[in-house]
């Protein structure tokens, strides 16, 4: 198994529409303002944050939070804001916890395997992206769980970078694929809750 390179991504994105829509080249500005970059870099792809579907958990209505059970009242969705140079972004408030979901929809093949990992960017921000697996066979845009472990508000830009995906391709294919054993997050489009 190895970690794959920008040229293994294009190649697979042509391949099996790995990754659509797909950036070939790592985007760093967007209509002459700066952006925290998206796109294909050396050996991942650096997903976007998509301005559909962003919640944040709050006591307002919900009294705990059961993975088994998930009442979507324990979710708000935050305002869209834009700020001054026009990008748009969600406040995330100091010590809280949010759902969003990427812009991208991956396809990832029987024998390659991915990993989300956040952005420095933002860690260095004090926002914390949750370490995410994209199986093997799995389809749908990802669910990105993001924490603002800061003492302040954060910014969440969307339509920027939020996340990199690390691609890698197994020596053999797996038994059992995650579309093999009809996984329950197959195939989604936007935000999902948890399941059991």
């Amino acid at each position: 198994m190895s970690i794959k390179s920008d040229r293994w991504i294009r190649r697979m994105v042509e391949a099996v529409k790995l990754i659509d829509p797909f950036d070939a080249r790592l985007l760093r500005e967007v209509e002459g303002r700066r952006i925290i970059s998206c796109g294909a870099s050396s050996y991942g792809y650096d997903m976007r944050l998509a301005d559909d579907g962003f919640r944040v958990f709050s006591p307002i209505h919900g009294r705990e939070i059961d993975p088994k059970r998930f009442d979507e009242e324990s979710l708000i969705e935050p305002p869209l804001r834009r700020a001054e140079d026009g990008s748009r972004y969600y406040l995330l408030p100091p010590h809280s916890y949010g759902l969003g979901v990427s812009v991208e929809t991956f396809n990832l093949p029987r024998n390659v395997t991915g990993i989300c990992m956040g952005k420095s960017t933002y860690a260095r921000a004090g926002l914390l992206v949750n370490t995410t697996p994209l199986e093997a066979g799995w389809r749908g845009r990802l669910v990105i769980e993001i924490a603002n472990l800061a003492n302040l508000p954060l910014r969440v830009y969307v339509n920027e970078g939020i996340g990199q995906v690390l691609f890698f391709e197994a020596d053999e294919e797996c038994e059992t694929s995650y579309d093999d054993r009809a996984g329950k997050y197959q195939n989604q489009t936007g935000l999902t809750y948890s399941r059991v």
